[in-house]
């Protein structure tokens, strides 16, 4: 078969909110990630330098704010950023009920 398939709030969240779809969809070098979050709810700063992931990270509901190499990115339902894999990035949200997908890939 030359596809898979998954509900995101079928995968067990990894952390409060966080589904990682990568093992259900059998994904090789794709990342996906669902974030359902409310106001407050903040990440871990990080970069992806030793494994070359850049990753696009679209706002579906919600309001956040992802910090890339200090830079503050204001993001509104639809706003979708991608940041390069040598770039330091922390998100936080400031909507209850927000959603975001991240994806990312060498």
């Amino acid at each position: 078969m030359g596809y898979d398939t998954t509900a995101y709030d079928d995968v067990e969240p990894r952390a409060p909110g966080m589904y990682f779809l990568r093992d259900a969809l059998d994904c090789e070098e794709l990342g996906v990630t669902v974030v359902e979050a409310d106001a407050g709810w903040e990440g871990m700063e990080h970069d992806h330098a030793e494994d070359g992931q850049e990753e696009v990270y679209v706002l579906l509901h919600g309001e956040a704010t992802l910090t890339v190499d200090g830079d503050a990115v204001e993001l509104g339902p639809g706003d979708a950023v991608r940041v390069d894999a040598d770039s330091s990035r922390d998100l936080a949200f400031s909507a209850d009920g927000s959603k975001m997908v991240v994806s990312g890939a060498p």
